[in-house]
């Protein structure tokens, strides 16, 4: 059985989306799947979550520097995948170098070689996540193309309310064009707070519109920014707390649907 191959995206940034991948990679890595992380941030919040300071020698810049080479003896997509300190979780880290590999790559019409790399990828794991740039760029295209499965972060926000009818409408497109089977599989609310009005109704709205929000909701806690400073997913950082117990719920919710 090849690898589940979830990305999760909004081009609005602020909205969770680095934390929601990586720590629902860590539940599904603290409950015995095999899981890779694929981080195409250029800024590598995601590596530094999971790395802290430390800095891998193999990283995405690499992986795409492949891409656009023309050899026989090329490296595997494997060469540029790094372990973390967390069992059964490894990455393909960020670099700085993705960013002015770009327009290369958008030249030379390689947004379907990142599907290629995790399709070769793919036996090795039960789940891929992909955490992506807060655009609709090239990197965040090839994610979707390579992915089945799309979570959108929403954090009860009147303004990102309105960006979210766009937002899908884009995965819509590339789902059309590039990739039908691409699905998205659910809104995750982030920072809720159920006794707050406006986020309550904000939600209430999006269901009430028939968008697939999760009913396992993530709320706000100053834990988490704990957990981003010692470079620790709050499954391995603090596994009794209120808000690793809501990943996991969520997971939950995403597993029924495999």
């Amino acid at each position: 059985m090849h690898a589940i191959r979830r990305v999760v995206f909004n081009q609005k940034g602020g909205v969770g989306k680095t934390t929601i991948t990586v720590n629902l990679a860590a539940v599904a890595a603290r409950q015995g799947r095999r899981v890779l992380l694929l981080d195409l941030d250029p800024q590598g919040n995601s590596s530094h979550y999971l790395l802290g300071g430390t800095v891998p020698t193999v990283h995405a810049a690499g992986l795409f520097n492949e891409m656009l080479a023309i050899s026989l003896y090329g490296q595997p997509p494997q060469a540029f995948v790094t372990e973390t300190p967390f069992a059964g979780l490894h990455l393909i880290a960020s670099h700085p170098e993705l960013a002015e590999l770009m327009t290369k790559l958008e030249s030379r019409y390689k947004m379907f070689k990142l599907r290629e790399a995790l399709d070769t990828l793919a036996a090795d794991y039960d789940e891929i996540w992909i955490d992506t740039p807060p655009a609709l760029n090239f990197y965040t295209r090839s994610a979707l193309i390579a992915a089945s499965r799309c979570l959108i972060p929403f954090d009860c926000d009147a303004f990102s309310r309105q960006a979210l009818y766009g937002l899908i409408d884009n995965v819509a497109e590339i789902r059309a064009d590039h990739n039908p089977a691409l699905q998205v599989e659910g809104i995750v609310v982030n920072q809720f707070q159920p006794r707050a009005s406006l986020p309550v109704r904000l939600v209430a709205e999006l269901k009430a519109d028939g968008l697939p929000v999760f009913d396992a909701a993530l709320s706000s806690s100053v834990r988490i920014r704990e957990s981003h400073e010692a470079a620790s997913p709050l499954p391995w950082f603090d596994p009794r707390h209120k808000l690793t117990q809501e990943f996991e719920a969520l997971y939950g919710q995403l597993a029924s649907h495999a």
